[in-house]
């Protein structure tokens, strides 16, 4: 008859050593928060999207129904801009240079064109954080990490107030790859200094649309 193992004797050595636990609880309480205070949506949200942004050194433009023009001056200084299928057409008059994803860019392709232009899938007002699912207008996630630009249009409906929210709105999908956003990429070192760029865009650029342009061209990047 052989003893215990090495294995058996080290752990009936720490039940000892922690001695009697009280008995496990009937249940973990789950009294966490499931939504935000703020409605979707609205201006309260939206003002708090845009100022948690900006404190990651985002840039943020506030439009109402001229997203093209919005667009336009963001982009206005790149001589190539990447636009995945979805993304609506008329924001796109503005711009020059335009490139598609078809066939599939290779990185090396991706890391020469300029900028990319997005739709997103939620946005979360308390985090600043916009989340792409790889929904219409948002393309596979490559073409989001490499290009050294991201210009994003985040519809104001798209706006919710906490992670839970954004978290059932996802739901609908959850087998998409996501990406959350939360400023340029950026990183330090042990001595805490900033390098952006690192892993994606190193320049975000926010384009939070207040009012719906109207049209069925805006509902493609929500399904």
């Amino acid at each position: 008859m052989t003893g215990p193992t090495v294995r058996e004797e080290m752990l009936a050595r720490v039940r000892t050593a922690l001695g009697p636990q009280p008995p496990a609880p009937a249940g973990v309480p789950r009294d966490y928060r499931r939504t935000g205070t703020l409605p979707r949506g609205s201006a309260e949200a939206l003002d708090l999207l845009a100022d948690r942004l900006e404190d990651y050194r985002a840039t943020v433009v506030r439009s109402t129904d001229d997203v093209a023009a919005a667009v336009a001056a963001l982009l206005a200084d790149v001589d190539s801009v990447l636009v995945p299928d979805g993304v609506p057409e008329d924001w796109l008059t503005g711009l020059t240079g335009t490139v598609r994803d078809a066939p599939p860019l290779s990185h090396d392709q991706l890391d020469n064109v300029a900028a990319v232009l997005t739709t997103c899938r939620v946005a979360i007002a308390e985090t600043g954080t916009v989340v792409l699912d790889g929904g219409p207008g948002q393309g596979r996630r490559a073409l989001t990490l490499v290009p050294d630009r991201h210009v994003v249009v985040v519809l104001a409906d798209q706006v919710v107030h906490a992670v839970p929210d954004a978290v059932a709105v996802l739901a609908a999908h959850p087998h998409r790859p996501l990406t959350w956003i939360s400023g340029p990429s950026a990183t330090s070192d042990i001595e805490l200094v900033r390098v952006e760029g690192v892993h994606g865009p190193r320049d975000l650029r926010v384009v939070i649309v207040a009012a719906p342009t109207g049209g069925g061209t805006l509902t493609a990047s929500r399904t």
